[in-house]
């Protein structure tokens, strides 16, 4: 089994390339390519890229569901792994991928632990280890494998937030998803520009509002309402 890696990115110059070099360091033969989705930023973003060798596509619209499912289409592997800029996985990627697959789960996740010694985000990072659809996020990475994500009709692009709610709760209707036993190590800038109640009082609106239906035009406004957002007006990737 080969594996691609998507990354959807919005101005992440600082992340990327630390977090490339480590996928090529620790991805071996089984790392079937990189490619880095770009929304067209306004720093070094995609020479970084470039520079490292990854595949780049370049779009307008600042959706990671619409950037991951342009990643998707030009991936080559049979397993489609999708990471944020800011997190980092564990060394064993490859390998805990590939033996989950083979175990009979065509998609699944990781925890998350923040790179942050804040004692309530512990906490945070404790539940990611339970399989309730509250305690997912798009943090935590994504693998699926690439026939299950292409019958899934891959992310709605409707959702410019939870679109990976919206996937795996779909997904979980069909196949088994499961919750990989390491962590993923994920940035805390979120938390930097709002109290940690106010980022977890957010999340849960948000998500009580998923969960009853409401249109993901109204989740969206909601969400950027209530919170202070890293990238200022480039709301729609973070």
């Amino acid at each position: 089994m080969r594996i691609s890696v998507i990354i959807p990115t919005l101005n992440e110059q600082d992340n990327l390339g630390p977090l490339i070099n480590h996928l090529l360091l620790h991805g071996g033969n089984n790392l079937a390519d990189i490619t880095v989705v770009d929304a067209n930023s306004t720093d070094r973003t995609a020479i970084i890229a470039i520079e490292k060798g990854c595949k780049l596509i370049e779009t307008k619209q600042k959706s990671r569901a619409h950037q991951m499912n342009r990643g998707a289409k030009e991936a080559k592997g049979d397993i489609l792994y999708f990471v944020h800029a800011d997190a980092f996985p564990p060394t064993t990627f490859i390998q805990d991928i590939i033996q989950y697959h083979q175990k009979g789960y065509p998609m699944g996740c990781y925890r998350f632990r923040f790179k942050s010694k804040h004692p309530l985000l512990r906490v945070n990072s404790f539940f990611t280890r339970f399989r309730f659809l509250w305690c997912r996020g798009g943090d935590q990475t994504l693998y699926v494998k690439k026939d299950f994500f292409e019958e899934l009709n891959g992310f709605d692009e409707e959702y410019v937030v939870m679109e990976d709610f919206d996937l795996i709760k779909r997904a979980r209707k069909r196949a088994p998803f499961v919750v990989m036993s390491k962590s993923v190590e994920v940035s805390a800038r979120k938390y930097a520009l709002n109290s940690y109640f106010r980022v977890n009082i957010a999340n849960l609106i948000v998500f009580i509002m998923f969960q009853l239906g409401y249109a993901p035009e109204k989740l969206k406004q909601k969400y950027y309402t209530l919170i202070n957002h890293p990238k200022g007006e480039a709301k729609a990737v973070d």
